[in-house]
């Protein structure tokens, strides 16, 4: 299985998922220049003025760490496009990674068939969410040069198939890069998804608990009192399936166990607005291994140490 150039010499086979509203700068430098893929929404520059402020940022800083450390040079970074009609920037945010040469460009929900060439037109690489079989094999057509295999008990919208059923049945046919997505916040469990058949593991609960996530301090700390029953999995707040953390539905309000019935396209419950990612935090059921808030500088050093030390006591 051949990876990208551009993903060859990460220093630990990660990519930093995409964190709506949480991913900025910060955080993302900080990811690639400790040596894996850093991400973010484009959605997250508000107002789409900003994008352009990040792009310009995010390079300019991962050049000048390239040219200062010449033997640890930074990973690439990837902006992530949501490709639906409600997605009105998309056309100007594409036109902005296209001028900065964005290196990885993860898309969602919809097949990237229009996003796919205009990225490889600049030497890009596109990697597309995926749940099912059949969305892997929509998004091959389309021309993606990766998948990330959205497993169960993944953070945010989610699908349900375990990842030893879905990465074998999609490596049926797809020979090329998969990331794996699901529960994912140790270096061991790094390890795994690659002994089951993936190149990358796609992480991101893990680094919502971190100083540089954009993430209000209580949801951070909520994630370090949590364990896996205490994610919630429900199509209520976006109409569709995803995870969350039961306390913050709590705290808006809310019987997880008893969820009212929810107005088409509405968040409106009495006098209250229940806004997903705002009021109710997302996360995955890999929640019970993480006791820190930690720089992602750091928890990364502790993910390749865990990775390595698992190596080790495997090969002894």
């Amino acid at each position: 299985m051949s990876k990208p150039d551009i993903l060859k010499n990460l220093r630990l086979p990660v990519i930093g998922a995409p964190l709506f509203i949480i991913s900025n700068p910060d955080l993302v430098i900080a990811q690639c220049t400790s040596g894996v893929v850093g991400s973010f929404p484009a959605l997250n520059a508000r107002p789409k003025e900003q994008l352009e402020e990040w792009l310009e940022r995010i390079t300019t800083e991962l050049k000048a760490h390239d040219a200062a450390n010449p033997e640890s040079k930074a990973a690439p970074f990837a902006v992530n496009q949501i490709i639906h009609k409600s997605n009105d920037r998309l056309q100007h945010d594409m036109d902005l990674c296209a001028r900065y040469r964005v290196p990885m460009i993860i898309t969602s929900l919809s097949a990237p068939t229009e996003i796919a060439p205009r990225a490889h037109d600049w030497g890009g690489v596109v990697f597309h969410d995926v749940i099912s079989v059949r969305h892997a094999q929509k998004a091959i057509e389309a021309g993606v040069d990766g998948l990330i295999l959205v497993c169960a008990g993944a953070g945010g919208h989610a699908g349900t198939l375990s990842p030893f059923a879905l990465v074998q049945e999609v490596r049926k046919f797809w020979d090329g890069p998969i990331a794996l997505s699901g529960a994912i916040t140790t270096g061991r469990a790094v390890l795994a998804a690659e002994a089951i058949g993936a190149d990358f593991a796609y992480i991101g609960t893990r680094f919502i608990a971190t100083h540089e996530a954009r993430a209000d301090e209580r949801y951070k700390h909520m994630i370090l009192g949590s364990e896996a029953a205490d994610i919630l999995y429900t199509p209520y707040f976006t109409g569709v399936h995803g995870n969350y953390l039961k306390k913050s539905v709590v705290n808006s309000g809310l019987n997880p166990e008893e969820l009212p019935m929810r107005e088409k396209d509405s968040m409106t419950f009495g006098s209250n607005r229940v806004k997903p990612w705002k009021d109710v935090w997302g996360a995955g059921q890999g929640v019970g291994t993480i006791d820190e808030i930690l720089p992602a500088a750091e928890v990364v050093t502790r993910l390749v140490a865990d990775y390595e030390a698992t190596k080790r006591r495997l090969a002894a």
